[in-house]
């Protein structure tokens, strides 16, 4: 590892941190980004809701997203791709709404979307192309030699799987809860049980992470701002 980096001197970086300080970081990374994507339009949408009502509620939710990126491209800052998915999702969903008027079709559109990206996440691994691999940029960046690595390439392989079974199972609890409570109970229950099978998900990638890392002579390393990183142990 170098001496020095973009994020300060080595001595200011943790070497070999156990699975929880990995699973520590990384969440420090995720939930920022969770914030801004889904706690902050969810916020906004049971405060129109509440005050004005429903289609001020999905075009108040659908300007925080545009808002966020807008910020991110002006100050010249990376957009996560989360973020970028959420925008795309609230853009759509707010459309179809205000065309059709149907405040059903508006919920319905992220479970679909929640469907089809488990499809597209195991489609992707079948084409030899995980899309898990470009999420992790966003946590935890690797070299172009580290990604080709049989082993590490297994694990994208492995993780875009597993995120395609969340995804999956989100989808249908999100579609259970849609057809069986009201709409003010179904807003919070579904984003309650993503973010549980989210933190799941995460668990479950960093333990296998670790795990082969170790197994391809690699070594994790967390910043003094949380930034995580992964390096050879021969660098």
């Amino acid at each position: 590892m170098p001496a020095t980096s973009d994020d300060g001197p080595e001595m200011a970086w943790r070497l070999h941190p156990g699975k929880l300080s990995v699973i520590g970081a990384v969440t420090k990374r995720l939930v920022p980004y969770l914030v801004e994507a889904t706690v902050v339009p969810l916020v906004l949408f049971y405060v129109f809701l509440i005050t004005f009502g429903l289609t001020p509620a999905f075009l108040a939710a659908a300007a925080w997203s545009y808002s966020a990126v807008v910020r991110r491209l002006v100050r010249r800052r990376p957009i996560p791709a989360l973020l970028v998915l959420s925008c795309l999702g609230i853009t759509m969903r707010t459309a179809l709404y205000l065309c059709s008027g149907n405040s059903f079709v508006y919920f319905v559109q992220p479970i679909l979307r929640t469907a089809l990206t488990a499809i597209v996440l195991g489609a992707s691994v079948l084409i030899g192309r995980p899309l898990i691999a470009r999420f992790a940029s966003d946590f935890c960046p690797l070299t172009p030699e580290v990604q080709v690595r049989p082993g590490i390439a297994g694990l994208f392989r492995r993780l875009t799987y597993l995120w395609a079974g969340v995804n999956l199972v989100a989808a249908a609890v999100s579609l259970t809860l849609l057809l069986t409570v009201p709409t003010a109970v179904f807003v919070g229950t579904t984003t309650l049980a993503a973010w549980a099978l989210t933190c799941t998900g995460v668990v479950l990638t960093v333990a296998d992470a670790v795990r082969t890392a170790r197994s391809e002579g690699l070594a994790t390393a967390i910043g003094p701002n949380g930034t995580l990183r992964a390096y050879s142990v021969a660098a």
